[in-house]
C-alpha cells in the first residue's frame, strides 16, 4: 500500500495530462483548476469554471489517427458546457493524418505541435497534411501551445458557417475567460516556400542581399526565422504559387505569448506562404499581441475578422504581398494598437533584394475604440498601401499615419474611405514625412473624407459613397458598389462562424466567445 500511494503522487507532480485520479493539475501560462479522470470512471471532474452540468457528455474513447504515438487519453475536462473527453496530439504529425469531429470530445495541444519537418525552401509538393474536419474544437493545454505546419507540409482546418473550427485555450474549456482575457496559449502558424525579404541567412555580397556565393541575389538563400519560437524555425523560398493549405471558417481565441520584446506568436502567424494557400473566414479573437501578422509570401484572404488584439489588427512585413477583400477590424476599449501596420525592409528592396512589401485592402470596417492609440493605420518601411472601399470609426483619433520618405515615395493609394478621425490631426508624418504630406497623398484618391459622422447599423455604413472597383488592383478582388466590409445591415457574410463578445456582436449562433459551442 505505501508503494502505491508513493506511485500516485509522483504521477500527479508531473504537469502532464494522465489518468492519475481527480488530483488537480495545473498547466504552466494558464490559471485555474483542470480536474483530470481516469478514462472510463472518476467523479464528475469539476473545476474551477464549471461543474459539468452542461448539456455535452465525454465521449467514450479517442479515435485512432496514423500519426506516430497516435492521441493520448488524458481523462475528462468539464466546464459550464459540459465534460469532454481529452485527447492530445503528439508533439509531431509525421504522416498523413484526419481529426474527426466527436461530440464530447477535445483535442489537446500539449505544446508545441509540428505538423511534418522542415523541407527547405526549394522542395515541392506537400510532405505530411494535417485535415481538421468542420466542428472540430482544439485548445491548448498550456500558455505556450501552438501548432505549426512547416514549410512543405500542409494544415488543412475547413469548417463550414455552422460549423466552424475553434482553436482555443484551457481556461476558455474551463469558463474562466472573458472578454478581457488573452494570451492563454500559443496561436497558429502556416510557414512556406514562397519569397520573403529582410534574409536571415546565406551568404551576402555587399548590399547585404542573400547571394549564391557569387555576388547575385539569390531568393532561394533568403530565409527568414519564425517569432515566438524557441528553437529554429525557417521560412520562405523561390515558389510565390506555393500551398501550406487552408484555413477556412476558423475562430482562434485567447491567443498570443512572447518569448521575449519583439519576439512573440499572435492568433494566426504566416510566413512566406504562397497564394496556394486558401484563406478565407478566419476570426482572431483577443490575441495578446496581433490579431494576424504575416511575415513574407503571398497572402490572398477574404472575410477577415480581428476583435480584440492587444497590438496591431493586421501586421504585415518583410516582403509580403498581401491582397484582402472583406475585412472588420475592432480594438477593445483600452486596448490595442494600429488597426494596420505595414512595414517593408527598406534597406533590403532599395537596393533590389525583392519583394517590398505591399498591402491592399478593398471593403473594410475599421471600429477603434480606444482614445490611448497613436493612429489607425501606420505605413513604414517603404512598404506599399492601398485601401479601398473602407469605412473607420475612431475614438477621436489620427487616422492615417506615414513614417519615412521612402514609404511616401511608395506612392499610398487611398479610394473611396469615409473616416471620423481626429480634426485637429487626422494625418500624421514622421522621418521627413509632414503632415501635410500625408493629407495630399490622400486627397490625391477618389470619393475620400476624413472627418464624416460614422453612424454603423452592426457593421453596415448607410451613406451612399461611390465605391471603387478593385479588380483594376488584381484579378484577387470582387466587384462592389459599396464600402465597408458588409453590404446591408441584413448581410449575414460575418454570421454564425464568428463568436459574440461585449466588444462587438456579430449576432452568432456561434455563441459567446467566452463560451464553447454545444451541440
Amino acid at each position: 500500500m505505501t508503494k502505491m500511494r508513493f506511485a500516485l503522487a509522483a504521477c500527479c507532480s508531473l504537469f502532464a495530462l494522465s489518468a492519475c485520479g481527480g488530483d488537480e493539475i495545473v498547466s504552466p501560462g494558464t490559471s485555474g483548476d483542470i480536474i483530470i479522470n481516469n478514462p472510463g470512471g472518476g467523479d464528475d471532474g469539476g473545476g474551477d469554471g464549471g461543474d459539468g452540468d452542461g448539456d455535452v457528455t465525454p465521449a467514450a474513447g479517442c479515435p485512432t489517427i496514423n500519426a506516430t504515438g497516435g492521441l493520448t487519453d488524458g481523462g475528462t475536462i468539464s466546464g459550464p458546457t459540459g465534460e469532454y473527453r481529452i485527447c492530445s496530439l503528439p508533439p509531431v504529425i509525421d504522416t498523413d493524418t484526419t481529426l474527426p469531429s466527436i461530440d464530447g470530445l477535445l483535442y489537446a495541444l500539449e505544446g508545441r505541435v509540428d505538423i511534418g519537418t522542415d523541407q527547405g525552401p526549394t522542395s515541392t509538393g506537400s510532405s505530411v497534411e494535417l485535415t481538421i474536419d468542420p466542428g472540430v474544437i482544439l485548445y491548448g493545454a498550456t500558455g505556450r501551445s501552438f501548432l505549426v505546419a512547416n514549410r512543405g507540409n500542409q494544415l488543412i482546418a475547413s469548417g463550414t458557417a455552422t460549423q466552424p473550427i475553434i482553436f482555443t485555450s484551457r481556461d476558455n474549456v474551463l469558463g474562466l475567460s472573458d472578454d478581457n482575457s488573452t494570451g492563454q496559449w500559443g496561436g497558429v502558424v502556416l510557414l512556406g516556400r514562397a519569397p520573403v525579404s529582410d534574409c536571415r541567412t546565406g551568404v551576402f555580397n555587399n548590399n547585404g542581399q542573400a547571394s549564391d556565393g557569387s555576388g547575385a541575389f539569390d531568393q532561394a538563400s533568403c530565409e527568414q526565422e519564425l517569432e515566438g519560437a524557441s528553437v529554429t524555425t525557417l521560412f520562405g523560398g523561390t515558389d510565390s504559387s506555393d500551398s501550406s493549405g487552408a484555413l477556412e471558417f476558423v475562430q482562434i481565441r485567447f491567443s498570443g505569448f512572447s518569448l521575449a520584446p519583439g519576439n512573440e506568436l499572435q492568433s494566426l502567424t504566416t510566413g512566406g506562404i504562397g497564394s496556394g494557400t486558401v484563406l478565407r473566414n478566419i476570426m482572431s479573437f483577443n490575441s495578446s499581441d496581433d490579431g494576424m501578422e504575416f511575415f513574407g509570401g503571398s497572402v490572398n484572404m477574404q472575410n477577415a475578422v480581428a476583435v480584440g488584439a492587444d497590438d496591431d489588427s493586421f501586421d504585415v512585413d518583410t516582403g509580403a504581398q498581401v491582397n484582402m477583400q472583406y475585412v472588420v477590424g475592432i480594438h477593445r476599449t483600452g486596448g490595442g494598437d494600429n488597426l494596420i501596420e505595414l512595414d517593408s525592409p527598406d534597406s533590403d528592396f532599395a537596393t533590389q533584394a525583392l519583394p517590398q512589401t505591399v498591402m491592399q485592402v478593398s471593403n473594410f470596417t475599421f471600429i477603434e475604440q480606444s482614445s490611448a492609440n497613436s493612429q489607425a493605420v501606420r505605413a513604414r518601411g517603404g512598404a506599399k498601401l492601398v485601401l479601398a472601399n473602407g469605412v473607420i470609426e475612431t475614438a477621436t483619433e489620427t487616422c492615417f499615419r506615414i513614417d519615412e520618405t521612402v514609404t511616401l515615395t511608395a506612392d499610398p493609394d487611398f479610394e473611396s474611405i469615409a473616416a471620423d478621425c481626429d480634426p485637429a490631426r487626422p494625418f500624421r508624418g514622421e522621418s521627413g514625412v509632414t503632415d501635410a504630406d500625408v493629407e495630399a497623398q490622400f486627397d490625391a484618391g477618389m470619393n475620400n473624407d476624413e472627418l464624416v459622422a460614422i453612424t454603423l447599423s452592426g457593421l453596415f455604413f448607410s451613406n451612399s459613397v461611390p465605391a471603387f472597383d478593385p479588380t483594376t488592383l488584381s484579378s484577387f478582388f470582387e466587384t462592389t458598389d459599396f464600402i465597408g466590409a458588409v453590404a446591408s445591415d441584413s448581410d449575414t457574410r460575418f454570421r454564425d462562424w464568428t463568436c459574440n463578445s461585449s466588444i462587438f456582436d456579430f449576432n452568432s449562433i456561434s455563441g459567446s466567445c467566452t463560451s464553447l459551442p454545444t451541440p
